[in-house]
């Protein structure tokens, strides 16, 4: 680790847990009020990540519209995608560029529970923080955070796919009918995505001292509570994302059903004009 990032971050945070564990000694508290903290402190960025992909969710049916309409014409295509983040002010990016302002962080923490969990030197302690020799590492009596720890690793899975199924669930729309079940390629890949990443981190938590897992689960669990939130209060939706979806892949699922009689006959659908 670099002296920046040790002064900087690293330090601080291994400072403030072991004078947590030297008020509270339990190692397992101790891990969650840090992630409690550190999530509070990035508040602000996670709430621009979880904005910007819920955005990009909303406007995937009037993306797949544009492709569908300007098909074999990647030029126009992308003016249309730009223009359309644009017209909705979405920033495609706005979803990676706080998660990698949290890398950082991320990386410091890791180094400070592998050093805290492996009773690792105290020499970078202030003088005010209280040297405890040793940390227990097991946490209510039952789980040694030391060791790997299978519950804890496919409980930050579990955690890892309810996160993403929340976005999944925008993706199609119910107001796109059929029409919007003609997933494209990168629809397709958010659906493996949406089991995948959960049984990698199943795996890597299976790889990684019971604590780090237990960080990763109410670190990601944590996360998913304030997307249900933001959410379910509909904050920052597209500018016109409501449930109308138009373009011409509902149209052209409205033209098939009329041609195949689908329609019953009582029933008055006027034909969006193409």
């Amino acid at each position: 680790m670099s002296n920046i990032l040790q002064t900087i971050l690293y330090q601080p945070m291994f400072n403030a847990f072991v004078a947590l564990y030297n008020l509270i000694p339990d190692v397992g508290v101790v891990i969650i009020l840090i992630t409690i903290i550190i999530k509070l402190i990035l508040y602000p960025l996670n709430k621009k990540a979880i904005v910007a992909q819920k955005n990009m969710a909303e406007l995937q049916p009037k993306m797949e519209a544009i492709k569908e309409q300007y098909k074999g014409d990647q030029q126009k295509i992308a003016q249309e995608t730009m223009q359309l983040y644009k017209t909705n002010k979405v920033n495609p990016l706005g979803s990676c560029l706080p998660i990698l302002i949290q890398l950082p962080i991320f990386i410091a923490i890791y180094y400070v529970l592998r050093a805290g969990l492996s009773n690792g030197s105290f020499d970078l302690l202030y003088p005010f923080v209280k040297n405890p020799d040793t940390i227990k590492t097991t946490t209510l009596g039952l789980l040694d955070l030391a060791k790997a720890s299978y519950i804890l690793a496919i409980l930050a899975g579990a955690a890892q796919f309810w996160q993403a199924k929340m976005m999944y669930r925008k993706q199609p729309p119910k107001a796109a009918g059929a029409g919007g079940k003609d997933e494209s390629m990168m629809a397709m890949m958010n659906k493996q995505m949406l089991y995948m990443m959960p049984a990698m981190t199943v795996i890597i938590g299976l790889s990684l001292p019971g604590g780090l897992s237990l960080y990763w689960f109410v670190s990601t669990l944590l996360t998913a509570l304030q997307q249900k939130v933001m959410m379910r209060k509909g904050e920052d939706s597209p500018k016109g994302g409501g449930n109308v979806i138009e373009g011409t892949i509902v149209n052209k699922w409205v033209k098939s059903q009329i041609t195949n009689n689908k329609f019953q006959t009582n029933y008055k659908y006027q034909l969006p004009k193409l």
